[in-house]
């Protein structure tokens, strides 16, 4: 006949079997002295199969064995600890589990174990859909970076040239703030008669923007290979993105020249953009306003006289640029503006025609506090 067990035994398996958690007694030889219900029902292995027998009896994994004992030991070493396991159950699988081992001594000097087990199944089960999502995600952004890196390439082919044209020089430049952006330029000779210019503007920023700029550059390029006046240019590009793109709140500025081959004779439009400027070296730059309103939301943005004629002299140079020239912030909060660069392009216009477009970009980000923030483009011409 079994002794009856010491109460204070007793007492600590009636508190053990309300646990909502699984929970074990075992000696320091290792034998299970005692586990409760919710351990039973974890392992799916009757309590009478359990208790008097050695843990390891309960593995079928020696690994499985070897990793619980290293993690007893140290416990039981410590007096408690909380570890993370996966617990052998009666059919061959493995329930993860959280561990927790407290060393007690009974009334009789020995010391045993207490453990308790937490099945956290559940809470794997998400961490496991999370890492897929998260793979997944990740596989996503990377097909994204790389469809932007294309993209980017893309739009850098379409940047405008720095070319030599007959007596006419063209230095240019372009940045967009992120990866892709909606400005565009143009430098495009046509035959031997003249040479077209054009900075265009579309509103916002990223992917969006840089679709709806492509579009409306290849529509461009049409038009000035067909020698479109350029009025009727910025008229038929109202139109088309207002019935071809329709996009609600959205609008693009164009400033656009055309210097026939002798570089004495310019005509110029504009549509909501910022002035364009003719500067002779050393004087204050003169500057031509655009005449026409921004483009892709009013039928009639386009003014009848939209284009104008200026004669211009050798040595002159000519200034096209996007707001991300002039709408940049100081330390102090004070804006660049037209006022802003039309002294920066007074002061370099000094230099050689190669330098002034790198002496312009250096002071303007002086000016700048911070990282870009908008697309730059910037066409400088010399006759």
């Amino acid at each position: 006949m079994n002794a009856e067990k010491p109460e204070w035994v007793e007492h600590a398996e009636s508190i053990l079997e309300t646990l909502n958690e699984g929970a074990v007694i075992a000696d320091e030889s290792g034998h299970v002295l005692f586990v409760n219900t919710v351990f039973e029902e974890m392992t799916g292995i009757p309590r009478e199969n359990m208790i008097g027998r050695e843990a390891r009896s309960l593995y079928q994994r020696p690994e499985d064995y070897a990793v619980a004992q290293e993690i007893r030991t140290k416990m039981l070493q410590k007096g408690r600890g909380r570890e993370e396991f996966f617990l052998p159950t009666k059919d061959g699988g493995r329930v993860p589990v959280v561990v927790s081992v407290r060393s007690v001594l009974g009334p009789d000097g020995r010391k045993l174990g207490v453990i308790t087990l937490t099945d956290i199944s559940e809470q794997k089960a998400a961490e496991e859909k999370l890492r897929a999502a998260n793979e997944q995600l990740e596989a996503r952004q990377k097909e994204i970076e790389e469809d932007l890196a294309l993209a980017a390439r893309v739009q850098r082919s379409l940047e405008p040239k720095s070319i030599v044209w007959g007596h006419i020089k063209v230095e240019s430049f372009y940045h967009p703030a992120h990866a892709i952006g909606g400005d565009f330029g143009l430098v495009s000779p046509l035959d031997d008669r003249y040479l077209n210019l054009l900075v265009c503007d579309v509103s916002g920023h990223g992917i969006t923007s840089a679709l709806v700029a492509n579009r409306i550059y290849s529509e461009t390029i049409k038009q000035l290979g067909n020698g479109a006046p350029l009025g009727d240019m910025l008229s038929y590009l109202n139109c088309f993105v207002m019935q071809s793109i329709g996009i609600s709140d959205f609008f693009f500025t164009l400033a656009a020249a055309r210097i026939d081959r002798s570089g004495r004779r310019m005509v110029f439009a504009g549509a909501g953009h910022p002035p364009a400027m003719i500067v002779r070296p050393g004087a204050p730059p003169r500057l031509l306003e655009s005449r026409s309103m921004v483009l892709g939301t009013l039928p009639e943005a386009v003014e009848a006289d939209a284009a104008v004629e200026v004669e211009l002299e050798p040595g002159e140079r000519v200034v096209l640029y996007s707001d991300g020239i002039t709408d940049v912030f100081n330390s102090r909060g004070q804006i660049l503006g037209i006022e802003g660069v039309q002294n920066i392009v007074r002061e370099t216009s000094l230099l050689p025609f190669p330098e002034m477009r790198e002496g312009v970009l250096r002071r303007v980000a002086a000016w700048r506090q911070g990282p870009v923030t908008d697309d730059m483009s910037l066409v400088l011409v010399e006759v």
